[in-house]
């Protein structure tokens, strides 16, 4: 790298920018442009300074990190982005290179030469993901295939989200008008084919597979 990196880092715990300043001392190749705890000021600053790697925190007030990620690409296509977390969902990150085509990827527990060897893979137009966010990037994957192999209709979701309100099947029948007997064989389906042999089961591998969404 001959000419220096420019980095711009977001997060709304100055702590953290701190700290990763801290270990990006003593690297001639990469300099911070920006530093903001404000994600939603960062297209106005992004305009105002060179940045050729967005480092971001994924879980920020006002805007997260997704959000902010999906702007950039927008916005300043050229940015590549390396986005921070405590924990790597599967679910996110695979969102998160559909819409936004991040470069990156890393924890919040990692140590300095990873840090460094993470950016200077993006700056060489690579992409650097931690193993443990690969592991669950694979497993939200595997989630998906099985979900999709599955094949539920339409009409068996409608009745697993009942389900999980505790509807009874005399219930369920009459706010989809149809009969208990029908509502009874879709129930037989619905466990069949999720390979489940309870309620709790199956109300467990909705939520894993975003069938119903968890309550606030």
């Amino acid at each position: 790298m001959n000419q220096k990196i420019c980095l711009a880092i977001v997060d709304d715990h100055q702590i953290v920018i701190d700290g990763l300043k801290s270990l990006l001392q003593g690297q001639p190749n990469f300099t911070v442009n920006i530093e903001s705890n404000h994600p939603e000021k960062m297209e106005e600053l992004l305009m105002s300074a060179k940045v050729d790697i967005l480092i971001t925190d994924i879980m920020m007030p006002i805007m997260n990190g997704a959000q902010l990620a999906k702007m950039v690409k927008i916005n300043f296509p050229h940015i590549k982005i390396l986005a921070l977390s405590m924990s790597g969902q599967g679910d996110l990150i695979n969102q998160m290179i559909d819409d936004s085509d991040i470069s990156g990827y890393v924890l919040k527990n990692i140590g300095k030469q990873e840090f460094i060897t993470a950016l200077e893979k993006i700056a060489n137009g690579g992409v650097y993901f931690s193993g443990e966010v690969l592991e669950e990037m694979i497993k939200d994957s595997e989630r998906k295939k099985s979900s999709d192999e599955i094949h539920l209709t339409i009409r068996e979701i409608e009745i697993i989200r009942l389900i999980e309100k505790e509807y009874c099947n005399k219930q369920i029948a009459e706010k989809l008008f149809i009969s208990e007997r029908t509502v009874e064989t879709h129930r037989k389906n619905i466990y069949r084919k999720t390979q489940t042999s309870g309620l709790i089961s199956l109300i467990k591998y909705a939520y894993e597979n975003k069938l119903i969404e968890v309550r606030a």
